[in-house]
């Protein structure tokens, strides 16, 4: 029999249970300190040696590189695992997707990727891990080795536009998928939010696993409010024995 195509849409809720927090939640990040908002926003990144200064301090810091997959990411690695066709689109830059076995060429990363840098000037990438040894050793703002340009995260920051070759695969597999589930996504950043509207539009079974309320909670066959750590893993075992399909 065919199995149907199932397209996953991964917000940040998908990795609270890995210790990297969420930032538009209770306790996101944006409302727990507003500041840190620019830290990430490309004008302000460009324009402020300080505000770069700060962003590396950030990196550093932060758990996202050193956390691991949760259940939830293990139960849609093993949706695919069990023959299941399965797309990952993620508006997360952790990478716990793949680190949970899901092949990288099955995953897109709509936000791009916190494990890399990339030049902003000649465009030369590396391993986030060689940028942020320089930091430890002393380089508060580290310029790229190649041509001197400004480093930043390989992630795609507030005032930067989507790469639009990885949006428009997300929108093919958006029309394509006959189940799609949006998982940990408050769905309110566009266009990602998006792609739900065009899935359910192309005859899609629309499935919601978030906390809250979302705008397309009234187009879902299926809302879903219980933690995404045990709901996730019960909704792709009933897609891997070929219910809700």
């Amino acid at each position: 029999m065919n199995r149907p195509l199932v397209a996953i849409l991964s917000g940040a809720g998908i990795s609270t249970d890995s210790g990297i927090p969420d930032y538009r939640g209770p306790n996101g990040l944006w409302r727990k300190d507003p500041e840190a908002e620019k830290l990430v926003t490309y004008e302000y990144y460009m324009g402020d040696p300080e505000i770069r200064r700060r962003s590396w301090q950030m990196r550093r810091k932060n758990r996202t590189l050193h956390a691991e997959p949760n259940a939830a990411h293990l139960a849609v690695a093993g949706l695919e695992k069990a023959g299941v066709p399965v797309r990952v689109i993620t508006q997360n830059v952790d990478g716990l997707h793949q680190l949970a076995g899901m092949p990288a060429r099955k995953v897109l990363e709509l936000h791009g990727s916190a494990r890399s840098f990339v030049c902003t000037g000649c465009q030369a990438r590396g391993p986030m891990e060689d940028a942020l040894a320089r930091v430890e050793a002393g380089e508060d703002d580290p310029p790229c080795l190649e041509c001197g340009g400004i480093l930043k995260s390989a992630t795609v920051m507030f005032g930067e536009r989507l790469d639009p070759v990885v949006l428009g695969e997300a929108v093919a597999i958006s029309k394509a998928c006959q189940v799609f589930i949006a998982v940990g996504s408050s769905l309110q950043v566009q266009p990602a939010a998006g792609l739900a509207g065009i899935a359910a539009d192309h005859g899609a079974r629309l499935v919601i696993v978030n906390a809250e309320p979302t705008p397309y909670d009234d187009r879902a066959d299926e809302v879903v409010r219980e933690p995404i750590g045990t709901a996730l893993p019960r909704l792709m075992e009933e897609l891997s024995a070929g219910k809700n399909a």
